[in-house]
């Protein structure tokens, strides 16, 4: 299982994205210092008040952000993928069709990146 870094890391990389941008959409409730600081690791409690905005944000269970942040959630229901993510849990994807839509995005950023 990924860590929340890692998967917050990844949820906004599946966005596509900054920091800054998720800051603004959180209605700088949380700031994009504390979010990097988050997805590097450095913060070892995270406030479960900031995973609750990320969680609306990026469109995924609250109880899987307070698991994966070491917080005992009773009852919890997260079922993970084979990577451990929670971005992929409502479509239910095999390991294969999640690298596969993975695979689709980045080639899709990158003709993006390739017309500007």
């Amino acid at each position: 299982m990924p860590s929340l870094g890692e998967e917050l890391k990844r949820l906004r990389a599946l966005k596509g994205w900054s920091l800054r941008q998720v800051e603004e959409r959180t209605k700088e409730n949380v700031s994009n210092s504390y979010l990097s600081q988050l997805e590097n690791g450095s913060v070892k409690e995270p406030s479960p008040n900031v995973l609750f905005e990320l969680a609306k944000v990026y469109g995924v269970p609250y109880p899987a952000l307070m698991e994966l942040a070491g917080y005992v959630v009773p009852n919890a229901k997260n079922k993970g993928t084979s990577n451990g993510s929670i971005a992929f849990n409502a479509l239910d994807l095999s390991p294969d069709e999640e690298r596969m839509v993975l695979d689709f995005i980045q080639f899709q950023r990158q003709q993006k990146q390739k017309k500007q």
